[in-house]
């Protein structure tokens, strides 16, 4: 299939996702991760209706900006940031989805405040306490969000989280509903800044209507979108 009707496949099947859990497909965004796509591929993606993209690396995201891959769409930072990059993310994305820690949450701010602006950030969440992944235990989740909530130059907008991989179907859906819950207790427990907490990032290619029946509002989609990565090398 072209990039056109993968967009619109995908789509629809957000679409019946949402609408047999009672909720309205627009409430539901579409964020087309683009790692390892070639400029003109984005450029493609965008052209048929995709109005999010989302980066991966640093490297890749700082050539598409120069190339202005992502004209007429917005871009937000999905992978892993170490804090030795943050200074070519801040500012230059909308939203830095992958915030798992004090300490990078500090250099966020600080990068920040000497750009003189408020960068949107999520908090994310080790939802499978897995050892291989970033993002910070549910448990300490309360503490780095009300220090999120107290510097001046981020705006915490929600939570995202990448579950265990699981070959089997359905088998995520405990972790969105524990993500879900999360999200719910955050949004009530920061109540004065409840108006800002509306993201709640999860489900990728293979489960994301899954992440949508249990209150996803925003998704992640690359080889559903592209199809197999092609290698490194060949992105340009």
């Amino acid at each position: 299939m072209s990039i056109q009707q993968q967009v619109q496949a995908v789509r629809a099947r957000m679409a019946a996702a949402a609408e047999s859990s009672g909720r309205r497909p627009e409430d539901i965004a579409l964020c087309a991760a683009t790692k390892v796509q070639s400029d003109d591929t984005i450029r493609a993606a965008i052209a048929a209706g995709i109005t999010l993209c989302g980066e991966n690396r640093v490297q890749e995201l700082t050539a598409h900006l120069a190339a202005g891959a992502y004209e007429g769409a917005r871009v937000h930072f999905i992978g892993h940031l170490q804090t030795n990059k943050v200074k070519q993310v801040v500012g230059r994305v909308d939203l830095i989805q992958s915030v798992g820690s004090e300490h990078l949450l500090q250099a966020v701010e600080a990068q920040a405040d000497k750009l003189g602006l408020v960068q949107d950030i999520l908090l994310e969440v080790n939802i499978g306490m897995e050892e291989s992944k970033g993002g910070v235990d549910p448990a300490q989740l309360r503490p780095l969000a009300e220090l999120a909530q107290s510097l001046p130059h981020v705006r915490l907008r929600g939570l995202m989280a990448i579950p265990p991989i699981s070959p089997l179907p359905g088998a995520n859906r405990p972790f969105f509903a524990k993500m879900y819950q999360l999200f719910v207790d955050i949004r009530r427990e920061m109540s004065d800044n409840q108006c800002d907490i509306d993201c709640l990032s999860m489900g990728m290619s293979g489960d994301f209507e899954d992440a949508i029946a249990e209150g996803a509002t925003l998704v992640r989609v690359g080889t559903a979108l592209f199809g197999p990565r092609p290698p490194m090398h060949t992105a340009r």
